[in-house]
């Protein structure tokens, strides 16, 4: 692997050695995950799945740096991120990552555009506006500019996190059960659009989900139980 923090010219995107996460319980500590170690390739779809509690938003965080492991490491593009403290994490997500949750995220006093606008905004970008703008006509929201989160349906709301997800040409996408809250025809549609432009983008992406058959449309299948990998093919 060829390291370079200052851009992503490794191969390999994201790094995970002998992950462990405790939480405190009483007078014990809970294993919510144990010895995961595993790497995704720049362009990669990776899938993670597992039953309910096995750990997978846990290690989404982790990965995303927005919590710490009690041992273990996390590296994105070579870059430790337990040698980082909090706002060079922010800054690293800023630069890397881009992030769709299942519960969509958008900041309810910002419209659509204002939302797409914001992470474009935060790293300096010109012409954000613009940028946001061509963003949400390509997931088809011309006409949807100017209307809040309240007045979106929820595949809609789903879009303008894609769209915003997607502004900023992240060399990351996480996705934590994208389509946890949308029909069956909704979310086939939101994922459509999502691989397409993974793939138009080129990122590397790393999908939670419960639903085998979307785990299926990824390259592989990480899975977890009871905080372990059980497997990874």
């Amino acid at each position: 692997m060829t390291e370079n923090t200052g851009g992503m010219e490794t191969n390999v995107a994201i790094e995970v050695a002998d992950l462990c996460k405790l939480v405190p319980n009483g007078e014990t500590s809970l294993s919510i995950l144990h010895e995961i170690s595993f790497t995704v390739a720049s362009g990669e779809a990776l899938a993670i799945v597992g039953a309910s509690g096995s750990g997978k938003s846990t290690l989404l965080g982790l990965m995303a740096g927005l919590d710490l492991p009690s041992s273990g490491s996390v590296s994105i593009a070579g870059a430790n991120l337990t040698n980082l403290d909090e706002d060079q994490r922010a800054a690293l997500r800023g630069r890397f990552m881009g992030f769709v949750f299942q519960s969509f995220q958008l900041l309810p006093a910002l419209n659509a555009l204002e939302n797409v606008m914001l992470p474009l905004e935060l790293v300096g970008a010109d012409n954000a506006r613009a940028t946001a703008e061509a963003m949400l006509r390509r997931v088809g929201l011309s006409e949807r500019l100017g209307h809040y989160p309240k007045h979106l349906s929820g595949g809609e709301q789903q879009r303008v996190a894609l769209a915003r997800a997607f502004s900023v040409k992240p060399q990351i996408l996480l996705a934590d059960e994208p389509t946890g809250n949308l029909d069956a025809a909704t979310g086939a549609q939101v994922i459509d659009l999502m691989f397409g432009m993974n793939q138009e983008f080129g990122t590397t992406l790393v999908l939670v989900t419960h639903d085998e058959s979307l785990a299926a449309r990824c390259g592989r299948t990480l899975r977890l139980a009871a905080g372990g990998l059980v497997s990874l093919r």
